[in-house]
């Protein structure tokens, strides 16, 4: 029997009820509310599971007509399920965290009033409801950036954020106007059909460049990153939500429409460009960062990058698990910082900081890559063939690899660095491809394969993967000259973020942002 209405559908509302109850009681210690709110958070979460389990059990399923469409697929109801899963492990963290704060209820509120249009986003089946979903994450996400009012600080990232995500809200809008000018449609299900089809109309080639300048501005990427590291003055939920959520909306935006994006090769190679310099940039930032927070928000710069290089690769199955494996992770590193930072410490030994020597880290790129060599040959034998895109981008996180098991064991013996770095590299490349089979099996079928690669799709192939082999290879060798008197200033340069976020800073005053109450 068809599904009438997949219960994911439902989710926001019982969050929007429960949210009107929260912010009803604005005040400090609201009753039972903070548990309330835990436990609507914990039945949205049961709702996207079950809807999860309706569309696998009997196939895809549309409700709506016109501009407001829902849409129930495996990617959109693996998506749901992330978002409602995210969601409840913020909520249950938060009711202990903000237990006693004075406007206690009206935080409860609007983390569950900004969950629910978090979740009719991923659903969302037409552009129009995805400019509305974003819009109104926009606003509440404002609020709960400024729940410390008084802090400049936090009035500077409210802004920052206000101005760059409204902006790929303007972007989307327009995307939307050129899309209905090119086929007269805007459901995601139409343009993907007509995208399919053949060559796109100048319409909707217009159309795909607004797309990934909206995504571009959405998961803050270089240059208008500045936003996403400084939004640490919120309340630590705040940060988590905003870090392994909400963040990832741009890539939904690119995954959810990759059939039309695809169908642009100028988009594909922007993505590619744009992508891999926001994750070198990112990556290079966050290794000069002294604070936990300060790094991890810089981690996310660099995996939202990745995340778009991959989307332009065609690689769409492998960043939706990007999305989904980041998410997770990136919770869990915001929520458990404060007690990394006691462990870490706790352990730390005195003494000098054990330096790699050269042949150290020669050895575990060379063994690194030497495995992966080993281990994709032995799975293009056993499934196929498996496309360049792939290849490459296996090779760059055998890059990553290297650079940290190299980093890691600096201070182990040679033969014991071998050992290790032999079963560390041989297990993620394992990892890589197993989990790119399991990826394309469970959304392969609703995404498009990853383009026949050109001349310039190889070309961009090649850039890419001698980028990351050698920041890779000069982050790994950076502690051979680390104290060399002429890395001090460039150490201070690069921890700043090359100063690329001042330009935003004096574009809306600095500090001296408008008070909000």
């Amino acid at each position: 029997m068809p599904i009438t209405l997949p219960l994911s559908f439902l989710a926001p509302l019982v969050l929007l009820a429960v949210a009107a109850l929260a912010l009803a009681r604005p005040g400090r210690r609201p009753g039972a509310l903070p548990r309330l709110s835990e436990t609507a958070a914990l039945a949205a979460l049961a709702m996207a599971g079950l809807g999860l389990l309706q569309v696998i059990a009997t196939g895809p399923v549309t409700r709506g007509a016109g501009a407001l469409v829902l849409g129930a697929d495996a990617v959109s109801a693996t998506l749901a399920l992330l978002v409602a899963f995210i969601g409840w492990v913020v909520m249950r963290y938060a009711r202990n965290y903000l237990d006693g704060e004075a406007r206690e209820g009206t935080f409860h509120g609007l983390m569950l009033a900004t969950l629910a249009p978090v979740l009719l986003l991923v659903q969302a089946g037409s552009l129009p409801l995805m400019i509305l979903a974003f819009a109104t994450i926009g606003v509440l996400l404002r609020q709960l950036l400024l729940f410390y009012p008084d802090r400049p600080e936090a009035r500077r990232a409210a802004t920052k954020f206000s101005l760059v995500w409204h902006a790929g809200d303007v972007a989307l809008a327009l995307a939307a106007v050129l899309l209905w000018a090119a086929w007269g449609a805007t459901d995601i299900a139409t343009v993907t059909t007509m995208a399919r089809e053949g060559a796109l109309p100048a319409a909707a080639h217009g159309a795909v460049a607004a797309l990934v300048l909206a995504a571009a501005l959405k998961t803050a990427a270089f240059p208008l990153h500045g936003w996403l590291t400084e939004v640490m003055e919120a309340p630590t939920p705040v940060s988590a939500l905003l870090h392994a959520g909400i963040v990832n909306a741009g890539g939904v935006l690119l995954i959810r429409m990759a059939d039309a994006v695809q169908a642009s090769p100028g988009a594909m190679a922007a993505l590619v460009m744009l992508g891999g310099l926001t994750a070198l940039f990112g990556a290079v930032v966050m290794l000069a960062q002294s604070g936990v927070k300060t790094a991890l928000a810089w981690s996310t710069v660099a995996q939202m990058g990745f995340m778009l290089l991959q989307c332009g690769l065609g690689l769409w199955a492998l960043a939706l698990l990007h999305i989904v494996a980041h998410s997770l992770y990136k919770a869990h590193a915001f929520l458990s910082s404060g007690g990394a930072v006691k462990a870490v410490a706790s352990i730390r030994r005195p003494g000098p900081v054990a330096v790699p020597n050269l042949s150290a880290v020669a050895r575990a790129f060379a063994l690194a890559l030497l495995l992966y060599g080993v281990v994709a040959t032995g799975f293009i034998a056993l499934v196929g063939a498996k496309s360049p895109q792939a290849l490459a981008l296996g090779a760059m996180l055998i890059f990553g690899v290297a650079y940290l098991i190299a980093q890691g064991l600096a201070d182990a013996a040679p033969a014991d660095l071998t050992r290790r770095t032999a079963k560390a590299s041989f297990a993620a490349a394992i990892a890589y491809f197993v989990f790119q089979q399991v990826a394309n099996a469970a959304w392969g079928p609703m995404l498009p394969d990853a383009p026949v690669a050109g001349p310039l799709e190889w070309a961009l192939i090649v850039l890419a993967v001698l980028s990351f082999g050698t920041v890779a290879v000069a982050q790994a060798l950076f502690p051979l000259w680390a104290h060399h008197p002429a890395t001090t200033g460039l150490r201070v340069h690069v921890a700043n973020g090359l100063y690329l976020n001042a330009l935003l800073d004096r574009l809306i005053g600095g500090f001296k942002t408008t008070k909000t109450n």
